[in-house]
């Protein structure tokens, strides 16, 4: 932690360049941490800078969605070696393949928020009439949702352990000698909602393209409460933005297409990236999940999907969510194979979503049909399975194949096999498993080779099943290492 804030000290708010059209901002020089926020337009270029943070490899723009689906049992690789493969054989410890960059890109991300809440606080103070509100919400919430992809990443699951030690909670800016210890699990959880309530009533309800609003705030409450399993407060969450935000699902008809459009209807929180502007080219993230050599030779088909998954997919030959799959690297003739996935590359010919590069396609952080299934599970786990019924069928239409659920047929298995299969290749596979205490089984058949590494099948009882404290990051801060992660 040390290593973080001595850069940060020296950084402060530095005011990062935008894009016109996502940011609606123009490019601005850096700027002193105690100078450079006066007014509300200097807080949304700081907060323009904090969504291109979020967009890094590190982070949202490949590592935290390849985590979460890497890891789940959906996909699998096809080769060992090819990079980045330690996330499907657990191959992790502090010396080597700790993925610190999570821990220093959030970390340096919080800091950057935190300068911008004390700046507005101390502009407050001091007479100011102007109103941050907005951009008080919009930080307030991004550090809620930062700390619960930490706290998911380091801790241990709140309904396992929540008094086993998450990750140190930061809310103001600190000395660069500064040596925070570990905050426990219940208590990450605790802030991750003080923020989200104080920053509720601060968001406008208009939707903002590439930024957070009152119903992004809200659809994270949606998360983090059914991840605590208080499924009452998750339910009128996510019932809030379904009901109130606007945001209307895609068809059956339109939901391939959709990915091939930026900002679309179901698109609650999403991320813009653009050409020569955090386009991350090869080393983006729809460039890692297309087939090996296509459209490039530098694509080595790093992830696809599972037999696992395609099986659940294949419950139903017509669901239209085949359209964002193209046959893999081991797929043939007399066995094809749809093992690739599509999403982030626009469609299976690398359309993109109307920009020049198939690459500097926008990541969807947060889309209404999670809020669907959100609310079926919560209502299902309070009771209401008819309510449940109708929320997942909402989703489960587009497999029209299939039954529709009813109040006597609907269950978890399929509320979860419909996540499984409408949030593939979005980074929730792993983290559901985990939190509803399943057993996660790799299809380590399609390599081919033995993964010594981790058993073929592993459940949360699993030690690394969270990351360890990065050896980097015990060298920097001496009294973590009595704090590292057991196991490791």
């Amino acid at each position: 932690m040390k290593n973080i804030i001595k850069i940060l000290a020296v950084t402060g708010l530095l005011s990062l360049s935008s894009c016109e059209g996502f940011l609606d901002v123009e490019p601005t020089n850096s700027g002193d941490s105690t100078t450079a926020i006066k007014t509300p337009d200097d807080a949304k270029i700081i907060m323009s800078g904090v969504m291109r943070r979020l967009t890094s490899s590190s982070y949202y723009g490949r590592d935290f969605i390849m985590y979460g689906d890497a890891k789940g049992g959906d996909m699998t690789i096809y080769s060992a070696g090819r990079g980045n493969d330690a996330l499907y054989t657990f191959n992790h410890n502090p010396n080597a393949n700790a993925y610190s960059g999570f821990w220093t890109s959030a970390y340096n991300t919080l800091m950057q928020i935190n300068n911008l809440l004390e700046s507005i606080d101390k502009i407050k103070a001091e007479g100011s009439t102007e109103n941050f509100d907005n951009y008080k919400g919009q930080a307030l919430t991004t550090r809620a949702l930062i700390y619960f992809d930490l706290v998911r990443l380091y801790g241990k699951p709140y309904n396992l352990d929540k008094s086993a030690l998450g990750v140190p909670n930061i809310t103001s800016t600190l000395p660069a000698n500064a040596q925070p210890n570990r905050d426990k699990v219940e208590d990450n959880y605790n802030q991750i909602l003080a923020d989200l309530k104080a920053a509720e009533t601060l968001l406008p309800k208009t939707k903002t393209n590439g930024f957070l609003n009152y119903y992004g705030n809200k659809a994270i409450q949606a998360r983090v409460n059914l991840f605590m399993e208080r499924y009452a407060d998750a339910l009128a969450a996510a019932e809030d933005v379904i009901n109130n935000g606007g945001y209307t699902l895609y068809t059956p008809a339109n939901w391939v297409e959709s990915w091939t459009k930026q900002f679309g209807s179901e698109s609650i929180f999403e991320l813009g990236m653009f050409p020569n502007e955090g386009d991350l080219g090869t080393a983006s993230l729809g460039f890692y999940l297309r087939r090996r050599a296509h459209g490039a030779s530098t694509a080595l088909g790093w992830f696809g999907a599972s037999d696992y998954f395609l099986n659940r997919l294949g419950q139903d030959p017509t669901d239209v969510r085949w359209g964002v799959m193209a046959a893999d690297e081991i797929s043939t003739n007399a066995n094809p194979r749809l093992g690739s996935l599509y999403k982030y590359s626009g469609n299976t010919t690398l359309a993109g979503d109307g920009k020049s590069t198939a690459t500097a396609v926008n990541i969807k952080v947060i889309r209404s049909s999670e809020m669907y299934l959100i609310a079926a599970e919560a209502a299902l786990q309070t009771g209401n399975a008819e309510k449940a019924a109708t929320y997942l069928n909402a989703i489960r239409r587009r497999a029209p194949g299939l039954e529709a659920a009813t109040a006597a047929t609907v269950s978890m298995d399929m509320i979860l096999d419909e996540r499984s299969k409408e949030l593939f290749g979005e980074g929730h596979r792993f983290f559901d498993m985990i939190r509803l205490n399943k057993t996660i089984t790799f299809n380590d058949e399609i390599i081919g080779t033995i993964i010594n590494l981790r058993p073929k099948s592993i459940d949360r009882t699993y030690f690394k099943t969270i990351l360890p404290i990065s050896i980097g990051e015990i060298n920097a801060n001496p009294g973590m290492a009595a704090q590292q992660n057991p196991g490791y």
